[in-house]
């Protein structure tokens, strides 16, 4: 079980609102990035049994990411999401794109935090609220495990409502990410109305002759 010892060191400190920021969604081919604000104050039931498999979401299986959702929606103080579009990230790369996601997760949060931690190397830009970047922070701070799993289970539930709109891509399968399956869809039919057109092997068309764009992507 990932300890809260770091929240803990921070509401000893005088910090009574502690958040985890993650997002999920920078590697797909397709679709929006999702951050999620997972907000926990020190009231969080620390010895809940239930919170014990709380981790990193990508080391969980969707069945218990669904689970863990429910149960820290329940117990958290606050939790928000930001959905980016795949235009917004065309427009202005996916690092920002996934800085900009966060940044209006924590600021849309019902509870304003008096800390925030945030996974990886990058601090949120434009926040007024002490922040510190960590990198692993998903497998090692709990808020920032919980915020993993709020953001996972969020975007997979749009992508597969995307899956039902364009069923020919298996987005319901793959979410997105360059799969042997997701390529041969995208060969076969050309790109969709949410594909990401900046990214390899899609970008640059012109140039490269990709074969990706044997077909134009279908209208909106």
């Amino acid at each position: 079980m990932i300890g809260l010892e770091k929240e803990e060191s921070l509401w000893q400190a005088g910090y009574h609102y502690v958040a985890g920021v993650d997002e999920a969604g920078r590697g797909p081919l397709a679709g929006p990035v999702v951050a999620a604000c997972v907000v926990l104050g020190p009231d969080f039931p620390k010895d809940d049994p239930e919170l014990s498999k709380i981790r990193d979401s990508k080391k969980l299986s969707a069945k218990t990411r669904e689970y863990l959702f429910s149960i820290i929606k329940e117990r958290a103080a606050a939790v928000e999401i930001s959905v980016i579009s795949h235009e917004v990230i065309d427009r202005i790369n996916i690092l920002q794109a996934s800085l900009l996601a966060m940044q209006r997760a924590v600021k849309a949060s019902k509870i304003k935090p008096d800390y925030v931690l945030v996974d990886g190397q990058n601090k949120i830009p434009r926040l007024d609220i002490p922040q510190e970047a960590i990198i692993g922070g998903d497998d090692t701070i709990l808020a920032i495990a919980a915020a993993s799993i709020i953001a996972k289970v969020s975007r997979d539930y749009l992508l597969n409502e995307y899956d039902q709109k364009y069923p020919q891509y298996g987005f319901k399968q793959h979410k997105g990410y360059g799969t042997k399956q997701h390529l041969a869809a995208i060969k076969e039919f050309g790109p969709c109305p949410i594909h990401r057109l900046t990214f390899a092997p899609l970008a640059a068309p012109k140039k490269n002759k990709s074969p990706y764009f044997k077909k134009r992507p279908q209208s909106f």
